[in-house]
């Protein structure tokens, strides 16, 4: 990986965590539902920060290429993302859900 290529990596993926925390700081999303972008950001930056590691660990899988392991990295990571924030959402439905029903019933009192 040349010199050019490795500092802009770093340097977006670092924009990347410092905007998820600040946005966790300004507290427009939760802390549980950061994790789901701050550990695909944080493994890449390790990646990217380790001399060799990327090297490494494609050998170890098998992959012939780097490239191949980290399409094949994001195509997951992104499944991954995904999966969390339907998981998210469909909670959300069922409180909504509950809240509604529970709207109705004082209603229905008065």
């Amino acid at each position: 990986m040349s010199l050019v290529l490795k500092i802009t990596s770093v340097v977006f993926l670092i924009a990347v965590i410092v905007f998820v925390l600040h946005l966790v700081k300004k507290e427009k999303i939760a802390v549980k539902y950061s994790f789901v972008w701050l550990i695909p950001f944080t493994i890449l930056l390790i990646f990217v920060l380790i001399p060799g590691f990327l090297n490494w660990t494609t050998n170890l899988l098998g992959f012939q290429t780097a490239s191949n392991m980290i399409l094949t990295i994001l195509v997951g990571l992104l499944l991954i993302i995904s999966i969390a924030l339907t998981v998210i959402v469909s909670e959300q439905k069922e409180q909504i859900r509950l809240l509604i029903q529970e709207v109705s019933m004082l209603k229905e009192k008065k």
